[in-house]
Parts: C-alpha cells; sequence; structure tokens
C-alpha cells in the first residue's frame, strides 16, 4: 500500500552541552516527546548528542565512556512507538566508536559505527575512535533508511552510496556535529544536493547548534528531496525542530526510469562485505492528515551571519562555564567597542562590564567615547585612572633602566597595570575577563602578553581587523543609528602608550595587511604567490617575520570563536621553537 512508504519524521537541531550527561540525556527525552505528540515515526539528533561535540580527552576515561552509555540505556528504556537514532560513544572489545543507536519500543535495535574518521583542522578522531566498516540500513514499514554520521556523507563513493546502490536505502540520514566559518552552510547545501540527486534519494541531514570552546556549531539542519530541491533548513544559532512527511513511492519509480542512477548503480564497487539491516514495523505511518510544510528558515547576511556566530559562541562559552558577567578593558577604539556590542547583546546590559584605565597618553577623545558607547549599550563603566600606579612602576624602575630611552618595556607596562585590574575584577566579583584583540593583531603579535591579553576568553581572536569594521557598521545599520560612536570607527588606530602613536607606525595598513594574513596564515601561500597580489615583497617578509616569531604569545593567548576556515589554535598549529624562516 502506498501508506506503508510514508515515514514522519523530525529532526531535532539541540544545544548539547560536552560531559552533561544528564542534561543531554533530558534535551533527547524532551526531542522524543516532542517528536511522538507530533505523531513523528522517527526522529533524529546530531552527532554524539549523548556526550556533546567533541569530547576530546574525556574519551580516554573509560568511566566517562561506561557513564554515557547508562545514559542512553535510560533513554532507550523510555522510547515507544516513535523509533530515534541518536550519537553516542559505543564501547566494543576495548575500543571506542563514534555511533548511531536506532532505538524502538524500549529496545537498542542497531547501531552504526562511523567509517569516515576526519584528522584534519579541527578534527582528531583518529586519535579516540576505531573505524567501523560496516554500513546500515533501517528499514521502518517498507521504508529503507540509510544512516551515516557527518565525514561520511562527505567521502564519494562511502557510505551513502553503498547503502542506496547495495542496501536499497531511499532515505539517506546524516548526524553531524559540524562547526561553522564563513560560507560553510553554502558548501553543506551543495554537498547535500549533489549525493540526493546522485543517489535519487532524500537527504536529512541534522547538524548540531551551539558553543564548544572554539568552536561554534550553526545548525542549519537540511532536508532535500531526490532533485536536490531544498524542502527545509533550520535556524542558524537556534534550536529548531524540523518536522516533514516522506513520501518514497515518487523515488521508487525515479530510480526504475533513471538511466544514470541504473549506471551509477551497476558501475558501483562496494568497498564493503556488508550492510546491516536492521527492521522496525510499528503503525504509525498511516497518517491521516499531513503535516504542514517544513519551512526554509531564512539566511542571514554575511556580516549577520559572522555576529550571530560571535554571539552564540561568547553566550554559551561564559554560560556552559558557569559564569553570568563578564568585564574587559574599554579603550575608545573600535576593537574593544565591537566586543561590548556583542557582549551586551549576546548576555544582556546588565551583565557587562568595562573598565577605562587612562594614563598620560590616553586621549580625551577615548575616554569620551568609551562613555558615549557605554551609554548608548546601558553597559556598566567603571573609571580607574592608571597614571599613578604607572609612575609607581617608573619611579621603582628607574635605578635599574638607569638612563635607556623610553620603549617597548614602558608601553607594556601600560597594558600590564591594565591587564591586573581586569583580572582583579574578576576574581573579586567571579565575572568572567574578556580579551579584545583581534586576529590581525594576534597574528603580528600586536599585543601585550599578561596585559590586554589577559582574559577567559577573545571573541575576536579569529576576526580580522577589516572584518571588525564591517562588524561594526551593520551593528549600527541594525541599530538604525550610530550605537557604536563613529567618532570610534573614524579613529586613527592606536595602542595610546606612547606619544602620538599609530599602529600604522609598526604595521602596514589594515586593509594590506590583512590581505598578507589571509594568504600565509589561512591559505598558505608562498611569498612569491603573495607577491603576485602586487604587494611589496619586503612588506611581506616582514610581516611574515612578525608572525612566525608571535607563536608563543599565541600559545598562551585565550580560546576565541573560530569563523574562518583555519584559526588559531586547533586549525594552525605552529611549533614555538622553529628556526624555519620562508625566503
Amino acid at each position: 500500500m502506498k501508506n506503508q512508504k510514508k515515514l514522519r519524521v523530525a529532526l531535532a537541531q539541540y544545544n548539547f552541552t560536552v560531559g552533561d550527561l544528564n542534561g543531554n540525556r533530558e534535551l533527547v527525552l524532551r526531542g522524543i516527546n516532542k517528536a511522538k505528540t507530533s505523531g513523528c515515526d522517527l526522529v533524529i539528533f546530531p552527532e554524539l548528542c549523548l556526550t556533546g561535540y567533541p569530547p576530546e580527552d574525556l574519551l580516554l576515561s573509560r568511566q566517562f565512556v561506561k557513564d554515557q552509555l547508562t545514559a542512553l540505556q535510560n533513554i532507550q528504556e523510555q522510547v515507544n512507538e516513535t523509533a530515534c537514532i541518536l550519537g553516542f560513544v559505543d564501547l566494543k572489545e576495548g575500543n571506542i566508536y563514534n555511533a548511531a543507536a536506532v532505538l524502538y519500543s524500549g529496545s537498542l535495535k542497531g547501531v552504526y559505527h562511523k567509517i569516515q574518521l576526519p584528522n584534519y583542522s579541527v578534527f582528531d578522531e583518529e586519535r579516540y575512535f576505531e573505524a567501523g566498516n560496516e554500513p546500515l540500513v533501517l528499514t521502518i514499514n517498507g521504508v529503507r533508511i540509510g544512516i551515516s554520521i557527518c565525514e561520511d556523507i562527505w567521502i564519494k563513493d562511502s557510505v551513502p552510496e553503498a547503502e542506496v546502490f547495495c542496501g536499497g536505502a531511499e532515505v539517506l540520514v546524516n548526524i553531524s556535529a559540524s562547526p561553522y566559518y564563513i560560507g560553510k552552510f553554502q558548501e553543506r547545501f551543495e554537498l547535500i544536493k549533489t549525493q540526493a540527486k546522485r543517489n535519487r534519494a532524500f537527504v536529512m541531514y541534522n547538524n548540531l547548534f551551539g558553543g564548544q570552546d572554539e568552536l561554534v556549531f550553526d545548525g542549519q539542519s537540511l532536508i532535500v528531496n531526490e532533485h536536490g530541491e531544498l524542502l527545509a533548513s533550520g535556524w542558524a544559532f537556534a534550536e529548531d525542530f524540523l518536522i516533514c512527511d516522506i513520501d518514497v513511492n515518487e523515488i521508487r519509480a525515479l530510480r526504475d526510469s533513471d538511466n544514470q542512477f541504473i549506471s551509477d548503480s551497476k558501475g558501483f564497487n562496494n568497498p564493503f562485505k556488508s550492510i546491516k539491516q536492521v527492521q522496525i514495523q510499528h503503525t504509525l505511518s498511516a497518517k491521516t492528515d499531513p503535516f504542514p510544510k517544513p519551512v526554509k528558515r531564512p539566511q542571514f547576511n554575511e556580516a549577520d551571519e559572522v555576529y550571530n556566530a560571535l554571539l552564540l559562541g561568547l553566550r554559551d562559552y561564559v554560560r556552559k562555564n558557569g559564569f553570568q558577567q563578564v568585564v574587559f578593558g574599554l579603550s575608545g577604539g573600535i576593537d574593544s567597542a565591537l566586543v561590548a556590542a556583542i557582549a551586551s547583546d549576546a548576555l544582556g546590559s546588565k551583565n557587562v562590564h568595562c573598565i577605562t584605565m587612562p594614563t598620560r597618553y590616553s586621549s580625551s577623545g577615548s575616554v569620551d567615547d568609551s562613555v558615549l558607547l557605554a551609554n548608548n549599550l546601558g553597559i556598566d563603566l567603571l573609571k580607574l585612572p592608571i597614571e599613578n600606579i604607572f609612575q609607581s612602576y617608573l619611579s621603582l624602575l628607574e635605578p635599574v633602566f638607569k638612563d635607556l630611552p623610553f620603549g617597548l618595556a614602558e608601553e607594556n607596562l601600560q597594558a600590564r597595570i591594565r591587564g591586573t585590574l581586569v583580572m582583579a575584577l574578576s576574581n573579586k566579583y567571579n565575572w568572567m575577563a574578556l580579551a579584545t584583540g583581534n586576529k590581525s593583531e594576534v597574528s603580528v603579535g600586536y599585543c601585550t602578553i599578561y596585559g590586554d591579553m589577559v582574559g577567559g576568553f577573545a571573541p575576536l581572536k579569529d576576526v580580522s581587523k577589516m572584518w571588525v569594521y564591517r562588524l561594526s557598521r551593520r551593528r549600527n545599520e541594525r541599530a538604525g543609528y550610530d550605537l557604536i560612536p563613529q567618532s570610534i570607527i573614524d579613529k586613527i588606530p592606536s595602542a595610546e602608550l606612547r606619544p602620538d602613536q599609530k599602529d600604522e607606525d609598526s604595521l602596514p595598513p589594515y586593509h594590506i595587511l590583512d590581505i598578507i594574513l589571509e594568504l600565509y596564515v589561512e591559505d598558505n601561500k608562498s611569498i612569491n604567490e603573495i607577491k603576485a597580489e602586487g604587494i611589496d615583497r619586503q612588506m611581506i617578509k616582514d610581516v611574515i617575520r612578525l608572525v612566525d616569531n608571535s607563536e608563543f604569545k599565541r600559545r598562551q593567548a585565550a580560546p576565541g570563536i573560530k569563523i574562518t576556515p583555519r584559526a588559531f589554535g586547533k586549525d594552525r598549529r605552529m611549533p614555538v621553537t622553529n628556526r624555519y624562516r620562508m625566503k
């Protein structure tokens, strides 16, 4: 019967937390209950949702792995007539696997082990997991569903094709924890569309959302039909629950008449010895009324997308680590101004505390701009002038410094005094300290270790200077007025640590610097390749030297939110002790 080839499926795009086994279990149970009340046959959760992603070296603790298996058992006992697919860590014969459990009617019906383990960029899955070797096809009332996990669907002629061409799957389910960077949604959509068209299958792609240390998971789950058409997409950077009615009768008819599909199927060289088959029979699939069409959530423009990624990354890092409020220095410059706006939007104005800490080198405009910005945002601004402290340091060090000229030591003293005061307030009031430096500065070491680099988190760590300007202007556009004062945006960048100081005294103009940094840091280009962009060779060499010599600072820097394809930290890992220099 035709109705036997229909399913109602839900994608639960939830914010899971690494290590919060009880909280993650309750989220899964909430999703199962919601799916049940919506008449769903199947509800799907993201990759490793039970442990949170990435669990990293928690996986080296067998007690942690066993505890999450206990949580899985508890969920299993409460699953009734709605089947469930969820990500967990399986333990077999002393090895652990990134796995998907199929639960139904109080039983564990099947387990799929992830076959393609990513071990590049921010991923270290081969450090922990054994790779699976057997695809799995779940059949619910005649509808065949191929199950895969994240990387499995990115590899051509691998798991999805085996499940379709050899296992007869008409629906491909991929549970994922795919971290965000600029342009990632379109990249994923093109991949999913290609897989759907090639395999003539529905693809249901459920992605994690939430912040975890440096990573932000943007959600934006996808449902694509056999023609590669987008049927539904989940919210970006927010919880969502997508429900879709699937009818595979058209897929079967299409496959029977599609010469390309028939040719691909006959020519497919199955790399796997077998395909695991799991059967579930129940009575919920005969729906009397179709569920309303699933929604295609609106997509953000690029600047709003990045801004929302920063909001989510900051909010989750602060809250998931047990803090409610933040503190940082407000210099009157654009970087700390943008951090103030992001923190206010992410946490609420009442939870943001800023400090202006002028010395003899601080312009009156910087202090006035800080006051105006704080008033616009409705945030707390403390005024703690540090001139007397700075002078005390200079007096104390005068016999040691002798007649040496004023230089970097005296400049950095000011930054370190400010860092000390920020940390004092952090300790006293349990406010998380934020570092406000951007990626351009961190790249070339234009920052003071133990000074302006202090803090528990650095929201702009992967945000270049030109992006700081772009985000600030866009925030003002959305506000409809100069929320971030125009005087801050127009101000010539300066650390204000010596008379008449400008950033361009030490660095190329930021619009050129950022090009060099993108090509060298993110794209691994050589000097000659960068020079082909029309940039002076000596300038390129000077910037690269600064980047290479500053690795020791970055190694000690606070974590920050990844928004580019290659961020410092998990992405780019360079030795501190390193004599290689590009020529």
